[in-house]
């Protein structure tokens, strides 16, 4: 018993440190968006299908010692592709797909061993099945779940502040092949218990019915998409809090736990009624937009705890019709084919047939139904009447078609939304206010990212973070008295930035989302109005000046991307400074915008600064709401200390940029985001 369940300990845990680790390698190359790590999700999902049904064929198809031949081969072979480094010419090039990019690079990188630690719990409860026929194994999906919820708790506070990037692949591949070796072991022991797993397969244990398996799925597929749905919702919608995605995917995972290891947790008694809660819970939880603290205090326990609900009525529905252990391997093979439904969803169909984030009420209705069809039975399996179970289920839609005619009352107030691979963009008008025509917003989330004037010559008016006291806009004046200057900026947004460029200017952008550009173009006056030269490159904004052979030889470069939750770290790393410089004349200023609810990125700055010989600068310009300028602060960055003589940096709103002691440098290869949480 001991080999088996540390052997798939083992494996969970590698399962769940690989994710976030692989996928820190792949955030900076497709410009750190929360997408990125939805893409990875997904491929993960999907190799967790393949790996199951690898089991399954297995288990099903080949006889035991045919099985322990072609793993072991497999296992050999997998240890050569050891360790899991992503080779440079996986690096995206503009207008690539970003998420064909990002499934070819994780299955070069990490596919076949992580198929192969996909298998193992399905595979050895089978191969222990094996040696002890009379023995439940399901016990030991719990304990590959306790496994994964390790992993998952214990990169972001343990590993990664403490283990380089790179150190952490290779220890990782050490632990690869300690698993090998352990799983070797294993089906060295199943190798004698043929005789006990032909008897149980002999057992009289009738087939799961069609529409046993169809449950099946759904559960699983309901409880994946409410995950990542609620994941989305909170991160994008309540309050873009960095890690707060390790709240929600632990919730799920302490469900398997609960469900499959005992019985007597999961009582539909109790959690059917509380299933119906969670749905009023969840639909109050969509209808509340208002980003203040109060309402996030208040928000994210509720949904979490309706996650919890939600996924315990899933997953302990699950456990309840759990099959004859002769169709473990059939079980988990539709389980998690339900878990990649829901990935697929969420991932790859909403972002292209939906404008909005519809999957949230749609996978609120579909546990909606769920419910309803567990009713409809009694505890015996045996149906109510089919007026009960009708009412049910019309019950059920109706609350579907609420939570439809919610969401799209909700957005009634955009004159646009739009989505694709990096999330919902929104427009809106708001009135008039205080002698000004009205505004436009453009929003990503609960993130501004742009305000326009309505009245005329609004597309040449500052707003947002880019007031006249601003830290961007006294640099780009200081550098500007002397003739036209050459401007770079990393993220468009609405194009607020543009109306700091005068004529003659050159104005140079990089932007990573299409999207942008097309809303910026065709709803905000700001791109069209600037009398600078204009040139825009699609792509991440530091992998373009990368692979730039000449010097863009600038003026001002500056960073606006650091306001929500997926905070692109890659452009704060010690590498990423050093291309930097490379495009920035000797006097050229670095501006980046710290302002940040969550993070306190000027630490980070500091210490590059020192490292590098530069000098910086923080400004703090407590905003003007009548001219609808924000509170902002922002660093500046020179290699030339003289630039900072200027009067624009000689009042009180300026300060030194001073180092944090002990703090440690990031760099490509290391990075803390815990040690910046405000």
């Amino acid at each position: 018993m001991f080999v088996y369940a540390a052997t798939i300990f083992l494996s969970a845990f590698l399962l769940f440190q690989v994710q976030p680790m692989i996928a820190k390698f792949v955030l900076p190359w497709f410009g750190g968006s929360a997408a990125v790590w939805s893409a990875s999700l997904l491929f993960f999902q999907l190799l967790l299908l393949a790996g199951y049904l690898y089991a399954h064929c297995l288990i099903r198809y080949l006889k035991p010692k045919q099985q322990i031949i072609v793993h072991c081969t497999l296992l050999l072979i997998s240890l050569v592709t050891l360790p899991i480094i992503p080779k440079d010419y996986w690096k995206p090039v503009g207008g690539a797909d970003p998420l064909v990019g990002i499934l070819l690079l994780l299955g070069a990188t990490v596919g076949l061993p992580y198929t192969l630690l996909s298998a193992t719990s399905p595979l050895l409860q089978a191969w222990y099945l094996r040696t002890k026929a009379d023995v439940i194994p399901y016990r030991l999906f719990a304990l590959s779940n306790f496994g994964s919820m390790l992993a998952l708790l214990s990169y972001p506070f343990l590993v990664e502040p403490n283990i380089a990037l790179r150190l952490q692949a290779r220890f990782w591949s050490v632990g690869f092949a300690a698993f090998a070796v352990a799983c070797g072991l294993a089906a060295w022991k199943s190798r004698s218990g043929t005789d006990a797993l032909q008897a149980a397969a002999q057992e009289d244990a009738p087939a799961p019915r069609f529409s046993t398996i169809i449950m099946w799925v759904s559960l699983a597929a309901c409880a994946s998409t409410l995950l990542l749905a609620t994941t989305s919702h909170l991160t994008q919608n309540v309050a873009p809090i960095p890690l707060l995605w390790i709240a929600p995917l632990s919730i799920y995972l302490l469900t398997f736990i609960l469900s499959f290891e005992s019985d007597k947790i999961y009582q539909r008694w109790l959690f059917l009624p509380l299933g119906l809660v969670a749905l009023g819970t969840f639909t109050y939880g969509m209808s509340e937009y208002e980003n203040n603290t109060d309402v996030i205090k208040r928000l994210i326990p509720m949904l979490c705890g309706a996650l919890f609900i939600a996924c315990m009525v899933c997953h302990g529905e699950l456990a309840q019709r759990k099959p004859h252990p002769r169709y473990l391997t059939l079980f988990f093979l539709m389980v998690s084919l339900g878990g990649a439904i829901g990935g697929l969803f969420v991932a790859l169909i909403a972002p292209r047939i939906f404008p909005n984030y519809w999957e949230m009420p749609i996978a609120i209705a579909s546990l909606g139904v769920l419910i309803a069809i567990v009713l409809s039975y009694d505890d015996d399996g045996a149906a109510r009447p089919l007026a009960v179970r009708a009412s049910l289920l019309i019950v059920a839609l109706s609350f579907g078609v609420y939570l439809a005619r919610l969401e799209r009352r909700a957005n009634q107030e955009y004159i646009l939304a739009a989505r694709n691979f990096y999330g919902v963009l929104r427009v809106r008008d708001d009135p008039p206010d205080g002698g000004v025509d009205g505004v436009r917003v453009l929003i990503h989330g609960t993130i501004n990212h742009g305000t326009q004037l309505l009245g005329p010559g609004g597309g040449r008016i500052p707003t947002s973070y880019f007031g006249e006291t601003s830290g961007i806009s006294r640099a780009i004046r200081s550098k500007g008295e002397r003739g036209p200057i050459r401007i770079g900026i990393l993220g468009l947004g609405a194009g607020v930035t543009a109306t700091l460029a005068r004529a003659g200017d050159t104005l140079h952008y990089y932007e990573i989302n299409p999207l942008v550009f097309k809303i910026a173009q065709e709803k905000f006056d700001f791109w069209k109005d600037c009398p600078a030269d204009k040139q825009l490159e699609f792509g991440d904004g530091r992998l373009t000046l990368e692979n730039k052979k000449e010097s863009e030889n600038l003026d001002f470069l500056a960073m606006d991307a650091f306001t929500s939750d997926a905070v692109p770290m890659h452009l704060l790393t010690r590498e990423a400074y050093a291309t930097y410089g490379r495009h920035l004349k000797p006097d050229g200023i670095l501006a980046v915008n710290i302002s940040n609810r969550y993070l306190d990125l000027e630490p980070i700055m500091a210490q590059a600064a020192q490292e590098m010989g530069w000098t910086g600068v923080v400004v703090y310009d407590e905003g003007n709401s009548e001219a609808y300028y924000v509170s902002n602060t922002w660093v500046l960055l020179s290699k030339s200390p003289a630039v900072f003589a200027h009067p624009n940096f000689q009042d009180g709103s300026t300060s030194a940029l001073q180092p944090r002691k002990g703090f440690r440098t990031w760099t490509d290869d290391y990075s803390n985001i815990i040690q910046i949480l405000r």
